[in-house]
């Protein structure tokens, strides 16, 4: 038969990094194109003793259909260690265990953002939420970024300017894909400005615990004193990725709304995840594990940044990352980086173009980001000595 497509999901582009995963397959594809942590971080050991231990002694715990709002145990874990981390107070705030930070974008848009609303979002940023936004029918305005985040008086502007504006989506440490951090000084001022003009902030930072250089940077649900700013986070990167488990923060206004909006889509997330990532945090060393993970993308880091620098043509400018799992390097103003990044999937090299992660997919960039975390240490050398001697031809031509 001829299907007719809901056109929430009909316009929607399938995300250009899924499809490059299919070209990471190939063996002697050096891929820097996804965003896979490195499986040394999994803590492997304790997660099969956990599992067995529990699944021997008591199955039916973590096997049994579980609560909406999460289990009970890694719900308040949770809110310890935030309390702690990042200074989040839960005197006024709840949070839900979801699965995986990407459920954080679906059910904040299901539950705030009507067909036609405007969400503001960082220029570049993360496509598999600004496909969420999308497919709820929402209008994206991208603001663009600095290395110190996203430049203020483009977003008032915005702010001012553009219809029915709703949420503000900003990840505010190591921002994938540029691996940009928002400065403390510009993260009060995204606060004062949607304050004044009344809206949401979506704060996503599932890479916020993965800071290997710097100084920790509070979040802005840290100084949030009127409920405005719901806050994302993930375990993927610091326990696996393919237990999909996130948590959201957000006002206890919001309870009731966000509980339906997950029951409409899962029930539950997975107890068993639940119960391995709470055992894990409580009772064995989640802060070592979390310095470990750290010291080996720091390496990773610094060694993708040294090839960078004696490889790459002066021209080619890139930031340096404190934390997180990317750098995106860029290529002189007005070139676009898709042929770049087409001719270094040719030659074996496979990164993402900057266009994949604009609000207006049907224009042009001149960025590219690259992961370090999961490619070995010596294909980041062979991959960057290919993407080298390419940023010299493109320059010569």
């Amino acid at each position: 038969m001829e299907y007719h497509i809901a056109d929430r999901i009909a316009g929607v582009q399938g995300s250009m990094i899924r499809e490059l995963f299919k070209l990471a397959a190939d063996p002697n594809m050096i891929a820097f194109g996804g965003g896979n942590p490195s499986p040394d971080t999994f803590p492997t050991g304790e997660i099969a003793r956990i599992t067995a231990d529990v699944l021997a002694n008591n199955p039916a715990s973590v096997l049994q259909y579980g609560l909406s709002e999460g289990y009970p145990p890694l719900r308040e874990t949770m809110k310890r260690h935030l309390e702690t981390v990042e200074h989040i107070s839960f005197e006024k705030n709840e949070l839900f265990i979801v699965s995986g930070g990407q459920q954080c974008a679906d059910l904040i848009t299901k539950v705030l953002v009507n067909e036609g609303d405007t969400v503001l979002v960082e220029e570049p940023s993360f496509v598999g939420c600004l496909n969420t936004f999308r497919s709820y029918g929402a209008k994206l305005c991208g603001i663009p970024m600095e290395p110190d985040g996203m430049n203020l008086e483009a977003l008032e502007k915005a702010l001012r300017e553009q219809k029915k504006v709703r949420l503000l989506y900003i990840i505010s440490s190591f921002q994938n894909p540029t691996g940009f951090t928002t400065s403390a000084e510009k993260r009060k001022k995204i606060y004062e400005l949607a304050k004044k003009y009344d809206i949401c902030i979506f704060e996503d930072n599932p890479y916020g615990e993965i800071r290997f250089a710097g100084e920790h940077i509070d979040p802005i649900k840290s100084f949030d004193t009127d409920g405005r700013v719901l806050y994302a986070g993930s375990f993927s990167k610091t326990m696996a990725p393919a237990f999909r488990l996130g948590f959201l923060a957000f006002d206890k206004a919001l309870t009731a709304r966000i509980t339906v909006a997950k029951q409409c889509t899962d029930v539950h997330s997975t107890t068993l995840f639940q119960y391995i990532c709470n055992e894990y945090m409580t009772k064995c060393d989640y802060k070592g594990h979390i310095e470990r993970t750290c010291a080996l993308y720091r390496h990773k880091c610094d060694l993708m940044l040294g090839e960078m620098e004696k490889k790459f043509h002066p021209d080619v400018r890139f930031n340096r990352p404190e934390g997180g799992l990317f750098v995106m390097a860029f290529l002189p103003e007005g070139m676009d980086s898709y042929p770049f990044v087409a001719e270094g999937i040719k030659r074996g090299v496979a990164c993402v173009p900057g266009i994949a992660f604009a609000a207006d997919e049907g224009g042009t960039h001149n960025g590219f980001r690259m992961n370090y975390s999961s490619p070995s240490d010596e294909n980041i050398v062979r991959g960057i000595d290919i993407l080298g001697g390419l940023t010299h031809e493109w320059m010569s031509r």
